[in-house]
């Protein structure tokens, strides 16, 4: 639980207006509060505060080592270009495609950990300032974080001052996602439309995949997907199935759609039935708009929805990952591939040992079998590679091959198994390579 900072909550209409015009001001004065070492606490995704941010970049002449602590950034903010480091170090909790060439040149940094923990890594940190996007105030004088729970209510909970970005795109959502009047110290208006991110393309390998994925999973299971055009795929397949039910870290557009197709009603679950749990909405406009005001949805901080004990609560639960490499012994690697940056762990160990404790739960790992030629099912990790999954964490492996099941497999079974799924141009190759680490005969 997290303690906000004391304040009065059972003001009239009239105090409310006061107390937010008092607020009210201008970015440029909003940012003016932060110092030079500051640790700085900024949403991810579409919730990022645009408008503030680059005020704060126009300061940077004034300041140095200010810490910008944040998760999966959308866009390259005036913060994150060269020439910057001096002044704003950023510190990526998920690194995205705008902050790794930043990470690879040392101008940012990463901070490993389950997501799970990052609310509590928060109240150990000390956090000058919280900067958030919300929705508008209600009557009862209450924002709500809208697309972005995540850990933004733990650092809004315990920052030294918080800045409000009241956007009326910022759709409210129900859950644990309100902040009070009270607890604000500045507010700044903006109507700037909250970033978007389509549907990815889909190929027909991913196609495959996703039928693959569709096969293992039973109708009235409860679900967790993850980003991309992998889990995008898995999700448009999904629409044969009945009695679905959503608990995950990340929803995007294609939850409406299944949400709408009747596939996903939630009635299923054994614990919140009736509703989507999740903490982080990453999509478009339709997606923001469907979960405006939509009771189906709760948001949670990530210490409740990605907490592997909370989520083996759910029968029949199916985490759903995407990987970037997996070894003969079923070790998978999502961060760094060798020496070169890909992601952070986010939220795969987190639902793949829920989903493995779980009451009939299965932990599905899904990749294509090849990248520009080269084989993603290897004979062992790359030096240097950064094991996101450990071997017994993975239950079922899928690409546009078929489908390996890993859990209760011996070394030999399971490399055996792998390889039956890899590219058929590499198969010899795995296949001699595990005769030669002494996995197979």
């Amino acid at each position: 639980m997290v303690w906000f900072k004391a304040g009065p909550l059972f003001e009239d209409s009239e105090q409310l207006a006061k107390m937010y015009n008092d607020k009210c001001t201008s970015a440029a004065k909003a940012v003016s509060i932060i110092s030079s070492g500051d640790n700085i606490v900024v949403p991810p995704g579409a919730a990022e505060p645009e408008l503030l941010m680059e005020a704060l970049a126009n300061r940077k002449s004034e300041l140095k080592d200010v810490r910008i602590h944040q998760m999966l950034p959308l866009r390259e903010a005036s913060y994150l270009k060269p020439g910057m480091e001096k002044h704003f170090r950023h510190v990526s909790w998920l690194t995205s495609s705008v902050v790794k060439r930043g990470v690879k040149e040392g101008r940012a940094g990463v901070m490993p950990g389950y997501l799970f923990e990052y609310p509590q890594f928060i109240r150990d940190m000390e956090v000058d300032v919280f900067i958030g996007t919300v929705s508008p105030m209600d009557e009862h004088g209450y924002f709500s974080f809208g697309v972005s729970v995540d850990y933004t209510i733990a650092a809004a909970g315990c920052a030294k001052k918080v800045i409000l970005m009241v956007n009326p795109n910022m759709p409210r959502t129900m859950g644990y996602s309100f902040i009070h009047i009270s607890q604000a110290d500045l507010i700044v208006e903006d109507n700037t439309p909250l970033l978007e991110v389509p549907k990815p393309i889909q190929s027909k390998i991913d196609a495959k995949i996703g039928d693959y994925v569709c096969q293992i999973i039973e109708d009235g299971s409860t679900i967790q997907l993850g980003l991309g055009s992998v889990a995008n795929s898995v999700a448009q397949c999904l629409s044969v199935k009945k009695g679905l039910g959503i608990h995950s870290h990340f929803i995007t557009d294609s939850v409406v759609d299944l949400v709408e197709c009747g596939a996903v009603t939630n009635r299923r679950k054994n614990i919140h039935q009736g509703k989507i749990i999740c903490s982080s909405a990453v999509g478009t406009k339709r997606l923001y708009k469907f979960i405006n005001n939509n009771p189906m949805f709760e948001m949670h901080a990530v210490s409740y929805t990605n907490d592997p004990m909370i989520i083996a609560k759910n029968n029949n639960m199916i985490a759903i990952n995407s990987v970037e490499e997996i070894d003969l012994l079923g070790q998978c690697a999502s961060e760094p591939i060798g020496p070169k940056l890909y992601s952070g762990t986010g939220e795969q160990v987190d639902f793949a040992r829920g989903a493995m404790n779980a009451q009939n739960g299965k932990s599905i790992v899904i990749l294509h079998s090849t990248h520009k030629g080269r084989t993603k099912i290897v004979p062992a990790l790359e030096s240097g590679s950064v094991v996101s999954l450990s071997k017994n964490d993975v239950d079922y492996v899928v690409t546009e091959y078929g489908v390996a099941r890993l859990r209760g497999k011996t070394y030999r079974q399971r490399a055996e198994a792998l390889i039956s799924i890899a590219h058929p141009d590499h198969r010899d190759g795995l296949a001699e390579a595990a005769k030669k680490f002494g996995l197979t005969r």
